[in-house]
């Protein structure tokens, strides 16, 4: 059976006081579906975010990160501005330009500075921002403004994605209820390195900037930056965390203290689970794996294993076909660049059946039971280096036909 996600319960997803979302019809790409949205903040709110590694990183993602570090002391953002169906990204100095005048056309609408509204953008690289659509749209935006959008807001930024992805989280710190609510879009172009994937979460913790700042990075190495779709970092990948303080709390200041790890490990809760939809609504995805790679000598080794048996082709196609030739998996290992791996040392299991020993085939492994479980919708692929103490884990998805017909009729 297929590896299936549900669309979210609206019931299931908790406002955050001091977030109002509003989305509507732009007309960006496609007609007859809502693909601008306005995430409005109070004042006060603090906002972090890590973006893409990708050298080729799009306007939005040069126009958020300014405005992020050139902020006066004395103010906050106050709105993060989101489109779907153009991306933004390879059109240079005139995108640039494009993105800002959008971050004014909003600023003017909600009356704050044009530095305060961070803006962001997915859909087709190189076609330039439709400004006056975008401008047009955004008073239904702001109109619309609400505490319970959160998943019209989800659906709002998707592109080939078959489902929103948004979920909420309610946790105590101390005496407080903490809520923490988020919502991400990606199904294709997927190997964030923060990092087309897109995600925002907010809560209404009372947590220092520098705290913010530390937790989303800490989220993004364990959640987005552990998934795979198709290897491809997009241009426009971003993933921001915003605490609006409105909790009945005090403030988090300390780094060591176990309010900070309650509050961190929420957030990374919320984007694991998050980061999980992304590759269960992989273009064409019929498989959901898990590769776990234990005993490297560090954590970095670990994942560079499990990244070269989630990106090989070859191993993806073999789940897709329920196929056992499992020697592509060991091939993988071989060519993840890790200096001086004793190919003899390897264990390797796929769930519970122990395929190889030692580097090579187990005696007792019979492609039967290989095949009965690469027939499931949800494999664990776990290999044993032997050579240190340290583990690593990384989600991915197999590589269908419909994959390749996706993204050859994406502009379509």
């Amino acid at each position: 059976m297929p590896v299936t996600l549900e669309p979210p319960d609206p019931d299931s997803l908790l406002p955050i006081k001091g977030v109002t979302l509003g989305a509507a019809e732009a007309n960006i790409r496609k007609p007859d579906r809502k693909d601008l949205l306005v995430i409005a903040l109070e004042d006060g709110a603090r906002v972090a975010g890590v973006f893409t590694q990708n050298r080729f990183c799009a306007a939005p993602v040069v126009v958020a990160r300014q405005h992020l570090t050139m902020l006066d002391p004395d103010a906050s953002i106050r709105a993060l501005m989101i489109n779907a169906g153009c991306a933004n990204a390879g059109t240079g100095k005139d995108g640039i330009a494009a993105a800002r005048r959008t971050c004014g056309e909003l600023a003017r609408l909600l009356g704050c500075s044009s530095a305060q509204v961070l803006p962001f953008s997915t859909g087709v690289i190189m076609e330039p921002l439709p400004v006056a659509r975008i401008a047009a749209g955004l008073p239904a935006c702001v109109a619309g403004l609400g505490e319970n959008n959160w998943l019209d807001a989800a659906k709002a930024i998707m592109t080939t994605d078959t489902v929103p992805k948004a979920i909420s989280r309610r946790i105590r710190i101390g005496d407080a209820p903490v809520t923490i609510t988020g919502i991400a879009k990606g199904a294709g172009m997927i190997r964030p390195n923060m990092a087309t994937l897109l995600a925002f979460i907010a809560s209404d913790a009372r947590v220092s900037l520098p705290l913010t700042r530390a937790a989303v990075a800490y989220a993004a190495r364990r959640s987005f930056n552990c998934i795979t779709v198709d290897g491809d970092t997009s241009t426009n990948d971003s993933f921001v965390l915003v605490t609006t303080g409105a909790a009945t709390m005090p403030e988090i200041t300390d780094a060591a203290g176990r309010e900070y790890s309650a509050f961190r490990d929420g957030v990374t809760e919320v984007a694991l689970a998050l980061a999980q939809a992304v590759i269960r609504d992989g273009e064409g995805a019929t498989k959901f794996m898990t590769i776990r790679v234990d005993g490297g000598r560090n954590e970095d080794e670990c994942r560079r294993a499990a990244y070269a048996i989630a990106h090989s082709p070859l191993v993806k196609t073999a789940f897709f076909a329920s196929d056992p030739n499992l020697g592509r998996i060991l091939a993988a290992i071989g060519n993840a660049g890790i200096a001086d791996l004793d190919a003899e040392k390897i264990d390797l299991y796929l769930d519970d059946v122990l395929v190889a020993r030692n580097g090579g085939r187990h005696p007792d492994y019979r492609e039967s039971d290989g095949q009965r479980v690469m027939k499931q919708s949800e494999i664990e692929v776990t290999v044993k280096l032997n050579r240190g103490p340290a583990s690593g884990t990384v989600w991915t998805c197999d590589l269908s036909h419909d994959y390749v017909s996706i993204n050859a009729d994406y502009r379509s």
